[in-house]
């Protein structure tokens, strides 16, 4: 399956940052720009976010997007409401497919790796909503490089329908999935669609060191916060500032040079962005065309030094399981 180098994602924006018009416009624009991929969750927004993408896609040929959604989080407060275990997931994907009004879903992807419930079992369910025609491939988000090969070699072992995909975090200053997740992967031909390649926007450089939060961005949205946390101290966003000098010099934006280092690299699939006006998705696009040089990147990482986070045991980014 092809996807487009950017994909839009509707995390924390829809449901929540934008009403329901503003997020129809933003879907609309990305379709006019050539974005084909639209990845969202059950969890998002508590299941509304789902429910307005599905809104949004109404009347676009179903053949000629990708919509991609995710299963794990707790959408209720049942004991059976959450997880990767057969029952979950069969429940979830078909209240999935009725929030987004489409017969089946592109890729379903496992959030993240579920500790109580059977590899096997998971995948097994899997396999069987691909049998049945409600899923077209599968993926799994933020899963380590061992628990990828475990389910590589389950679903071998059991001529199941492989894992296709994976969705770690990944920028210029979160690469911890190089290490390990990144040549597991390419081992078994599993693409990396990434998440956050601009930082939660701190790589947009709009947070200035020792400056308030700007009006209604995602550091001020309570919902956002626990991300974006970790970039917001002054030494990272002294260093962002130089970074977006950098890109100036270069004739593109931060954010330009940000998604074009991201998708520089051969294993990423395609980069999720979010957005709240459509301005965004166009700035966003122009990063396709931009070209990173070994000059380049070497003065990025020059300038990045020690902020850099690349241990490969923060793969699975800090969230509270169920």
């Amino acid at each position: 399956m092809m996807v487009s180098a950017i994909s839009y994602g509707n995390w924390i924006t829809h449901g929540s940052q934008i009403e329901v018009d503003q997020a129809k416009s933003c879907v609309k624009a990305a379709l006019d720009l050539g974005i084909t991929t639209f990845d969202t969750a059950d969890v998002y927004a508590n299941t509304k976010a789902e429910a307005i993408l599905g809104e949004s896609l109404k009347g676009i040929p179903r053949e000629s997007i990708e919509i991609f959604t995710k299963v794990y989080w707790p959408t209720g407060a049942g004991m059976n409401n959450r997880g990767l275990s057969r029952k979950h997931i069969f429940e979830s994907v078909h209240s999935s497919l009725k929030r987004l009004n489409t017969d089946y879903i592109d890729l379903y992807q496992a959030h993240r790796y579920d500790y109580e419930t059977p590899l096997e079992e998971t995948l097994s369910a899997f396999d069987d909503l691909i049998r049945q025609g409600k899923v077209l491939y599968i993926g799994v988000s933020e899963w380590k490089a061992s628990e990828i090969e475990s389910a590589v070699n389950i679903a071998n072992q059991y001529r199941f329908n492989p894992i296709i995909s994976n969705q770690p975090q990944y920028s210029i200053l979160w690469r911890v999935i190089e290490a390990q997740v990144v040549p597991t992967c390419e081992k078994y031909g599993i693409g990396q669609i990434v998440w956050s390649p601009l930082a939660q926007g701190v790589l947009t450089g709009k947070y200035l060191p020792g400056q308030p939060y700007p009006q209604g961005s995602r550091a001020s949205d309570p919902t956002g916060s626990n991300f974006i946390s970790r970039w917001l101290n002054d030494k990272i966003l002294t260093k962002v500032q130089e970074l977006k000098n950098v890109a100036l010099e270069a004739g593109v934006s931060l954010a330009q040079l940000s998604l074009a280092w991201v998708l520089s690299h051969k294993f990423v699939s395609s980069a999720i962005v979010g957005a709240t006006r459509p301005e965004q998705l166009q700035e966003n696009v122009k990063s396709i065309e931009v070209r990173i040089t070994p000059d380049l990147l070497a003065e990025i990482d020059k300038i990045l030094g020690d902020v850099i986070i690349s241990d490969p045991s923060l793969t699975v980014s800090p969230e509270k399981r169920p």
